[in-house]
């Protein structure tokens, strides 16, 4: 795994930004290979990132936009799933775009998280 732990509130929004963006790269690389520890150790590490956006004055999940044209889906989808509480309509139609290119797993990923987001089961905070 290429991404350490660091004091995450020492680390500029940007950096942030940037570090969400390359766990998400190594997360499509373990998906892809299979690999589930690695990824729920990734998935950790993408929470205490966008925790660390959240808890920071205005929140600033909002930063993760930038991420929606990025040219990774995997990274795509966690910015939408991230950003959902924050820019609900965009984050939205970046899922929408996503389970439409039926691009596997993440379009399947999308497809479910609108469909509990839909249901009430799923409520972004």
């Amino acid at each position: 795994m290429n991404v350490k732990r660091v004091r995450l509130a020492d680390v500029s929004t940007e950096d942030l930004v940037d570090r969400f963006a390359q766990i998400g790269v190594e997360q499509d690389q373990a998906l892809l290979g299979g690999q589930i520890a690695k990824f729920n150790r990734l998935f950790e590490l993408m929470s205490d990132v966008s925790n660390e956006l959240k808890a920071r004055t205005g929140d600033h999940r909002r930063s993760l936009v930038r991420l929606y044209e990025y040219p990774n889906m995997q990274v795509r989808l966690k910015a939408a799933k991230h950003t959902l509480a924050v820019l609900p309509i965009e984050a939205r139609q970046q899922l929408e775009s996503i389970a439409e290119t039926h691009w596997m797993p993440q379009a399947g990923d999308a497809g479910m998280c609108l469909e509990l987001l839909d249901n009430g089961t799923f409520k972004p905070s």
